[in-house]
């Protein structure tokens, strides 16, 4: 039910970023909630009483973030050496939850896609995320920008608010980062209620194909594949399919035939086109070449049988 009782525009700030569903909240997202309350001039049908600019200039929002500070509504974070700030009674310990706050682009990935999706028994003590390289981030952020302020996107940026921008951290509080960059940005899926992106079960298979030293080294990929292609099956063969590169499709061949014992399948009987006579491809692409050989996959077995 709308209220005709103005409210402060502190207040609308502060009930704001408790509706953010994430712990802790960057400058550009502060700087976004506070323009779009200035341009409405009213928080849930409430009135803001207290507004003396048409948009907020640089000055206001360094006041806001100021008087934030000082209520302790927001706090600097202690995880990140960086312009990032907790929300109150918003406080998480989670890593990842942070890491995908305040890069809204990177996505929980490798081997803690792997043990988010029950798919190891490893713990990893590192947060593996991927994340487009720094021209598509600097692209992609361009057009989060634009869907986010829309028309007023220019009006935001000669005001000199926060862009977004993105955050480099090595470390989360105790946790080590490793940070995946790639041209081709893959698939994953928002985890509700939450600010976490995880990578797709077929996508988390495909990682662990291209990246097997991020995904507990080519043993355990084999067994994981082992364990679970009899459920998974259409989903590996799927994203395989449709956005393995022709390497990744030989490998998989191979490992899903020779350790996974799945046979007539149409999708691996196709990436027989991609087998290169003659070549010096590996099953593992993080050991040296190896004369032990697949005939049918034309692939170094590079590793201990």
């Amino acid at each position: 039910m709308k209220s005709s009782q103005p409210i402060l525009l502190s207040k609308a700030i502060a009930l704001s970023l408790g509706e953010l569903n994430q712990p802790v909240v960057s400058k550009y997202q502060l700087g976004v909630l506070i323009y779009h309350l200035y341009l409405s001039t009213s928080y849930h049908g409430s009135p803001i009483g207290n507004l003396k600019l048409n948009s907020p200039d640089l000055p206001a929002f360094n006041y806001h973030l100021k008087k934030l500070l000082e209520l302790g509504i927001i706090t600097p974070s202690t995880k990140l050496k960086s312009s990032v700030f907790n929300i109150l009674g918003k406080e998480s310990n989670s890593p990842a939850e942070i890491a995908c706050s305040i890069d809204p682009f990177a996505y929980i990935s490798h081997l803690s896609a792997m043990e988010y999706h029950g798919i190891t028994d490893r713990l990893p003590k590192i947060l593996f995320l991927s994340t487009p390289e720094q021209r598509k981030w600097r692209e992609f952020a361009q057009d989060r920008m634009l869907k986010d302020l829309k028309e007023n996107l220019d009006d935001y940026l000669e005001s000199r608010l926060p862009k977004l921008a993105r955050i480099n951290f090595e470390k989360i509080g105790a946790t080590n980062i490793n940070r995946y960059s790639s041209l081709h940005y893959g698939a994953y899926k928002s985890v509700k209620d939450s600010p976490l992106r995880v990578s797709t079960i077929g996508r988390t298979f495909l990682d662990m194909l291209r990246a097997p030293n991020l995904c507990g080294g080519i043993y355990h990929v084999i067994e994981v594949y082992q364990e679970y292609t009899p459920s998974y099956l259409n989903l590996i063969t799927d994203e395989i399919d449709r956005h393995g590169k022709s390497i990744d499709k030989v490998r998989a061949g191979y490992i899903l035939e020779e350790k996974c014992n799945v046979q007539n399948n149409p999708a691996i009987e196709s990436w027989q086109k991609y087998v290169q006579r003659g070549g010096s491809r590996k099953l593992d692409i993080t050991q040296e070449y190896s004369p032990n050989y697949s005939e049918r996959w034309c692939l170094s077995l590079n590793i201990f049988e």
